[in-house]
């Protein structure tokens, strides 16, 4: 299983709203995309980074469905697997020419797949 995969099967879990790995041809109103921006491993440690896009029908819900990712994300210190989530930042990712309301949030997380 990928880190991905694992992200995404979590936060389906937490989550009210669909978890996907790229934006799909129909959007529903609200959705959260994960996305693997990059990684490292260091002494058989590896830590990823990962954007997580909160995607909503208005500004004020993407800010309030980015707050439930953030928790969502801190949760998963209690699984095995994992051994630190930090959110490096957080903000405002609206697409301004299609008018898609969307927050960002950026992790690095540790684990163990």
């Amino acid at each position: 299983m990928t880190i991905e995969e694992f992200i995404i099967d979590h936060l389906t879990g937490a989550l009210d709203v669909p978890v996907r790995a790229e934006v799909p041809a129909d959007p529903p109103e609200e959705f959260v995309l994960v996305e693997r921006t990059g990684s490292s491993t260091v002494n058989r440690i590896t830590t990823t980074e990962l954007a997580v896009q909160s995607w909503a029908a208005s500004l004020l819900e993407a800010a309030e469905l980015n707050e439930t990712v953030k928790a969502a994300m801190a949760a998963m210190l209690a699984l095995g697997e994992i051994s630190s989530v930090h959110c490096e930042t957080d903000y405002n990712y609206t697409d301004t020419t299609t008018k898609h309301y969307r927050y960002q949030a950026v992790f690095a997380v540790v684990h163990y797949l």
